[in-house]
C-alpha cells in the first residue's frame, strides 16, 4: 500500500494512549514496509541504558533515554496547511504529476 504521508508533514493523533490523542506533531520517520510513522514528541518512551564499554575505551553514558517510538499510520490523521483541520486526502493528477489534496478544502500539500 502507498503511504500518503511524507517527513515533515505535520499530523494529528487520532486514536490511541489517551495522553497522545489529539496531540498534533511532525513526522520525523515514515517506515512504509510496517505501515508506520514517527512523529516528533509522540508516543514517548523510556529506555534504561547500562554502562558499555566499546573496544575503543570509550563509554556509553548510562541512564534513560527518552526516545520517540513508531506508531501505525492508520492512527493518525494529515493536518491541511490552509485550513489547519485533519482531512482525508485526496490525489490529483495532471501533467506536471500528482498532488496531494485536502478533501475539505481542495488545497494543494505540496
Amino acid at each position: 500500500m502507498k503511504v500518503k504521508i511524507r517527513k515533515g508533514d505535520t499530523v494529528e493523533i487520532i486514536s490511541g494512549r489517551l495522553d497522545d490523542k489529539g496531540k498534533r506533531g511532525e513526522v520525523i520517520r515514515v517506515l512504509p514496509d510496517e505501515n508506520r510513522i514517527v512523529v516528533q514528541g509522540i508516543n514517548l518512551r523510556t529506555k534504561h541504558q547500562r554502562q558499555v564499554q566499546t573496544q575503543r575505551g570509550r563509554t556509553v553514558n548510562p541512564g534513560r533515554i527518552r526516545f520517540e517510538a513508531p506508531l501505525d499510520i492508520s492512527n493518525v490523521m494529515l493536518v491541511c496547511p490552509k485550513c489547519s483541520k485533519p482531512s482525508r486526502i485526496g490525489v490529483q493528477r495532471d501533467e506536471s504529476g500528482a498532488h496531494r489534496v485536502c478533501k475539505h478544502c481542495q488545497a494543494l500539500f505540496d
